[in-house]
């Protein structure tokens, strides 16, 4: 059992500290207790217990508890994170279910992940519940340690947060102030000459509290398996709150970071459907650095019993260069290629909180208008002869593209007994004026509307089954190419969603199982078809989509130290509408199950006190390797361990001190994966240890 330190100011305004006790007091009985935990987790927007999260506002805005949520929602926790030592994102949603972060291999320049077979890395990516804009190169990187739990809300979601995928939205939460001391600091040693230090500092800068602060730092200098593709990262994220009175609270979020991937993540395809070992990139070629900051603010001010004002802002800013390097039309043939692009975005979302009653019903209401600037613009140069010519070329514009967009919402929960109701709805706005790289200039306007109705009953045991309806709406980025080859600029993608399920939280216990099915139409999504144009870039098309599966997940922390993942996705992703010898088959790299397994458990007494062990399985079943569903990808099983130590268990002056060893892909699994037509490599068994000291 891990025991939290909560301070607390009496109205007296005398200071307590509030312990929780591992066991009842017995005046015969050992009174040793097993060290206090420091918790990185703030619980201010989502409140979490172990693997369990308990409520959170994205899926309704306001603080809900998750299970009254009629929508599938998932959860990885800060103790998640800091059990498994995800070093991507894409590998933070690995035991999550409904996500396939598997399709394109080792690539850590992207976090291309899948929800519910729909790419979400384009429009289901969101930031502290503003979205967070990516470019057709230029990546919004994440860093997990800057992150204090991720929400996962399934589904279409446009009738809350507007402009988000048929899949549904990932939300980042970012570490924010706490209101009690925390210090750590972290070193990370491993393979592939990889060396991390991390500093995360929180805590009051008054004695009154009414001004908090936050700051995590992380710099990384790592080489990877493949020669010439680093790992470098300097990332700092400050953050302070300012609380005056109860009903005041203004929390500045910011980021600056710097890093430098590799270009080229692409190995030799020899023939359709298959991979080399020769890696397709150069080594004297090959750094990818992005520059990216954001600067924001939440401001919240509870007028009244009734009426709470809320006003989210976000600027977000990133530049990405990009030396990449392949073969041309065979190895040893090559090309080189530089391509430089900027994307700038600006988020506010306001919204007005209403709380009361019509006679035995009880309401929380939601009325907001938000908008969004995004701006894009990218050069590319390239030569066939060799870097030195490369470097003599002059940049070519490569395309730019300006979006604004408007959305009015509203959004009622209503609770009558054991019933709860959900209707949302929003109308859209998006204006865009794209530049092609012929110069051509496409001016276009497109609206919709996207409602979401959900009903839910708790019943006295703890089941609440629920269902849904929902809508999603997506004025896309970049451009797409018809069945004759003409490039237009991409129409806005929609999708339908109907959805039943069930979610029990199990009673006295911190544990939640959830089952449901969905069944999600999407018109106009935006793919990849495997082929490059004369630019060198991926050709994107639009087609029509029908996905519908059933997804189990389960995640629980016992008072006995365990804790537990599990998840089970079935799902059939059908082409509807696409190019000729398509339709109807399956997507690809769209595998029909997915199932993962994790467990954590953690000696509380004993001579092994403060040992913690973890495992886990990962199954990817196999998928088709294009949409012409000609070859299979093969299914793949992997395996994860960690091994952890605390080291204030057994002596109180080393309390706050954890040595932990994670390793992933245990036992060395490489396959290879395709995805229309363009096949990659797993990564091999990766190995680090870390050492960190909280005080």
């Amino acid at each position: 059992m891990r025991i939290k330190v909560r301070v607390g100011l009496l109205a007296a305004g005398v200071v307590i500290t509030s312990i929780g006790w591992a066991k009842a007091q017995d005046p015969n009985a050992d009174t040793t207790l097993a060290p206090i935990i420091l918790e990185s987790e703030s619980d201010d927007i989502l409140v979490q217990e172990g693997y369990v999260a308990k409520s959170d506002r994205i899926g309704t805005k306001v603080d809900t508890p998750i299970v009254k949520i009629p929508q599938a929602v998932s959860v990885v926790t800060q103790d998640q994170i800091e059990d498994q030592k995800p070093r991507t994102l894409n590998e933070s949603l690995s035991y999550t279910a409904g996500a396939n972060p598997n399709t394109f291999g080792y690539d850590s320049r992207y976090d291309a992940f899948y929800l519910r077979g729909f790419p979400a890395y384009y429009t289901g990516l969101f930031r502290d519940g503003l979205k967070q804009f990516n470019g057709p190169s230029a990546w919004f990187q994440t860093e997990p340690y800057g992150l204090e739990g991720i929400t996962v809300l399934k589904g279409p979601a446009s009738s809350l947060y507007g402009v988000s995928g048929p899949g549904g939205i990932v939300n980042l939460v970012t570490k924010r102030p706490k209101d009690e001391p925390f210090h750590e600091v972290e070193t990370v040693i491993g393979q592939d000459n990889r060396y991390q230090a991390a500093i995360d500092l929180s805590g009051p800068v008054d004695e009154e509290g009414t001004l908090l602060y936050r700051l995590t730092a992380l710099g990384r200098k790592s080489d990877t398996h493949i020669d010439g593709y680093p790992d470098d990262t300097f990332y700092i994220a400050p953050a302070f709150t300012w609380k005056p009175d109860e009903d005041t609270k203004l929390t500045v979020l910011g980021e600056y970071s710097r890093s430098v991937t590799g270009g080229t993540a692409f190995y030799d395809n020899p023939s359709y459907g298959t991979v080399s070992r020769t890696y397709a990139g150069d080594p004297d070629w090959n750094d990818f650095t992005t520059k990216q900051g954001r600067i924001g603010y939440e401001f919240e001010h509870r007028l009244n019993e009734v009426v709470t004002l809320r006003q989210n802002l976000r600027y977000h800013d990133v530049d990405a260069d990009l030396q990449y390097s392949g073969f041309y039309p065979a190895a040893p043939t090559r090309y080189w290629g530089h391509y430089k692009e900027h994307v700038k975005n600006f988020s506010i979302d306001n919204m007005a909180q209403f709380e009361f009653d019509t006679g035995p019903v009880s309401h929380t209401a939601v009325a907001g208008f938000n908008y969004s600037w995004t701006d894009y613009s990218a050069r590319s140069a390239s030569s066939f002869v060799s870097v030195d010519d490369l470097k003599s070329q002059p940049f070519f514009f490569s395309g730019s593209q300006e979006m604004d967009q408007y959305g009015l919402y509203l959004h009622d929960q209503m609770e009558w007994d054991q019933w709860t109701f959900f209707v949302t709805g929003r109308q859209d706005w998006a204006k865009s004026h794209s530049v092609t790289a012929a110069l051509t200039e496409i001016d276009s306007t497109d609206s919709a509307f996207s409602g979401r109705v959900g009903i839910s009953y708790e019943t006295e045991w703890g089941v609440i089954p629920y269902a849904n309806y929902s809508r999603s709406f997506s004025p896309n980025l970049g451009f797409v190419y018809d069945t004759s080859g003409v490039r237009s600029v991409a129409r806005p993608t929609v999708a339908d969603q109907v959805e039943v399920g069930v979610k029990y939280e199990i009673p006295d216990t911190n544990a939640v199982i959830t089952a449901n099915y969905f069944d999600i139409k999407q018109t106009d999504g935006v793919v990849y078809d495997g082929t490059f144009d004369a630019d060198g870039n991926q050709v994107q098309r639009q087609l029509d989509l029908h996905s519908r599966g059933i997804e189990l997940e389960a995640n629980a922390s016992f008072d006995n130290g365990f804790s537990l993942i599990a998840s089970y996705t079935y799902m059939r992703m059908e082409i509807d509408k696409g190019l000729a010898g398509t339709v109807g088959n399956q997507l690809s790299a769209t595998p029909n199950h997915i199932a993962s397994l994790w467990g954590h458990y953690l000696f509380e007494d004993g001579p092994l006190a403060g040992l913690g062990l973890g495992a886990g399985v990962r199954y990817i079943g196999e998928s088709y390797g294009d949409d012409t569903n000609t070859f299979k990808n093969d299914s793949r099983t992997l395996m994860d361990a960690a091994l952890s130590y605390d080291f204030g268990y057994q002596n109180p002056d080393l309390k706050g001190l954890t040595l932990q060893v994670n390793a992933k892909n245990l036992f060395d699994t490489q396959k290879a994966v395709c995805s229309a037509g363009n096949c990659y490599w797993d990564e091999g068994r990766t190995v680090y240890g870390s050492l960190r000291y909280r005080f």
